[in-house]
């Protein structure tokens, strides 16, 4: 089943953001199976990340929840709010 994640970083964490990003990508590589779409979300003036959004198949809402904590951006405490709905994808 496919998963909408989506992260909200804590306001002014530009700088926790990009020191936890080398993590964040190796930790992502390593589901990389799983990935249908995955990348930041960004500012008002499309420039700088503030978030990061993902769709990803996992067997269950679990499974989904786990990826997430497991994140290195998640354990180094970048965002303010997860958010996980299940997706379904219809176009293209």
């Amino acid at each position: 089943m496919l998963f909408a994640i989506t992260c909200i970083d804590k306001p002014n964490s530009l700088e926790l953001r990009l020191a936890n990003r080398p993590p964040h990508l190796d930790y992502l590589n390593s589901y990389l199976a799983q990935i249908v779409i995955a990348g930041p979300l960004l500012d008002d003036a499309g420039e700088k990340p503030v978030g990061s959004l993902l769709v990803m198949e996992f067997a269950d809402q679990a499974s989904a929840e786990a990826f997430a904590a497991g994140d290195p951006y998640a354990k180094a405490g970048l965002f303010q709010s997860v958010s996980i709905r299940p997706y379904r994808k219809v176009l293209p």
